[in-house]
């Protein structure tokens, strides 16, 4: 087999489950214009697969997060890199933020669509604290068990996670965190075993979607991922150009533009952060970034660094806003937003199928219908190979910028590997 036959092979691998879903999407789209009304027998078929993620979604959030944290170790050593990294994430990810609501508001996704999905019963209005109690813990530990509280269940597996770590740090072979690690892995698995039958589970309810509401939903996505590719662009153009002068100046644009394409080109081949990893720890040595600040933030930017994810998780919000005839406006509405948009691309980044339980949440936390939960993940499908070389790519330039604040304005002159390139 050539060398080239084997790269399409490869790249066919990495995208042969977003093939398979989207040709079962299309499918049941074409079935649905067919047939019409008529499709909407098929409905129940497409239920099953929502049951079922819904059943498993629980116990992964729960177990992965739990077992991460219970396996953590020589926290302390990360030190002043640790600090700055997290600091930038979070400026990075309310930056993207900021600027897919700004154009979300200017440009509404889902503006023009009567789309009926059932009366939106918004949930009772609290005051600002009230809703963080509401927002962030549950009142019963049986509560604490269901889909719609899945962020105080991942406050709860964090919080657990460590406080077993804790326990059991002079102990690396606990019982408790094998018992963690196994479940976390099972749960994995039949995730996995459960999205074998996704492209005929969202196949039949696009069948029973397109057939009750017809071509609106189409052009509705059409609108939303039309939006959102040139979005991705100019945000990569301008905030990393941005980003990379802010790390380097003039120099440090020039360094990053020169050795970024590598990390593009992985990151839209193999749709993932962790896949692109080896490319991105190659192309910040070639920027000159220390291996001791390399080797910190690409591995921990590949799971809770995610501006792309942050991007794509506000325009589901402002699509769904959209479509329940909701107004995507105002300081509360937008910080909600923004902590769900950081919140997805933190603890949802490391799961499998991680887009849908982020699409459970904002569900979930708003209170829509779950029959939009197949029209948001099908949104996160077509954006995600975008959305993921934001996120890979990103995680280069925070280096660069980490490298700026820990090592001083002139941490690319004093590079040694930059001196001998030069």
């Amino acid at each position: 087999m050539s060398t080239e036959q084997g790269k399409k092979r490869s790249v066919f691998q990495n995208y042969k489950l977003l093939i398979f879903l989207i040709a079962g999407i299309v499918t049941g789209s074409i079935v649905g214009l067919i047939f019409k009304e008529k499709a909407v027998v098929l409905k129940p078929f497409g239920q099953i697969f929502l049951n079922l993620m819904f059943t498993a979604v629980v116990p992964l959030v729960f177990f992965s997060l739990a077992s991460s944290v219970a396996k953590m170790s020589n926290m302390k050593r990360l030190g002043k890199i640790l600090k700055h990294t997290i600091l930038i994430f979070i400026i990075t990810g309310i930056i993207a933020s900021i600027v897919i609501i700004t154009i979300v508001t200017i440009i509404p996704p889902a503006s023009g669509v009567d789309i009926s999905f059932g009366e939106y019963e918004k949930p009772e209005q609290l005051n600002v604290l009230d809703q963080i109690v509401e927002a962030l813990t549950v009142g019963d530990f049986n509560e604490i068990l269901s889909k719609g509280a899945l962020l105080p269940l991942i406050i709860f597996a964090i919080t657990l996670g460590y406080c077993i770590r804790f326990v059991s740090k002079d102990n690396e072979s606990n019982v408790a965190i094998d018992f963690l690690d196994i479940m976390s892995q099972a749960f994995m698995k039949m995730i996995n075993l459960i999205m074998l039958y996704a492209p005929i589970g969202l196949g039949a309810y696009f069948a029973a979607l397109v057939g009750e509401f017809g071509t609106e939903l189409l052009g509705a996505y059409s609108k939303a991922v039309l939006m959102f590719y040139p979005i991705c662009i100019v945000y990569f153009l301008i905030a990393f150009t941005g980003y990379a002068y802010f790390a380097g100046g003039i120099t440090g644009i020039k360094v990053f533009y020169k050795n970024i394409f590598p990390s593009v080109v992985t990151s839209l081949a193999t749709q993932s952060s962790i896949a692109t990893l080896p490319t991105n720890l190659a192309a910040s040595k070639r920027m000159g970034v220390k291996e001791d600040i390399s080797n910190i933030i690409l591995p921990l930017g590949a799971t809770i660094h995610m501006d792309g994810t942050a991007l794509t998780t506000l325009m589901k919000i402002a699509f769904l806003f959209g479509i329940f005839g909701l107004d995507f406006t105002g300081i509360g509405v937008w910080t909600t937003a923004i902590l769900i948009s950081v919140m997805s691309g933190v603890v949802m980044s490391g799961i499998p199928s991680g887009g849908m339980l982020g699409s459970l949440i904002i569900v979930g936390f708003y209170g829509f219908n779950p029959e939009v939960i197949p029209v948001i993940v099908t949104i996160g499908l077509l954006t995600d190979a975008i959305a993921t070389m934001i996120n890979s790519t990103g995680d280069v330039v925070v280096g660069m910028m980490v490298s700026r604040t820990v090592d001083g304005k002139e941490w690319i002159e004093n590079s040694e590997f930059i001196q001998e390139q030069s």
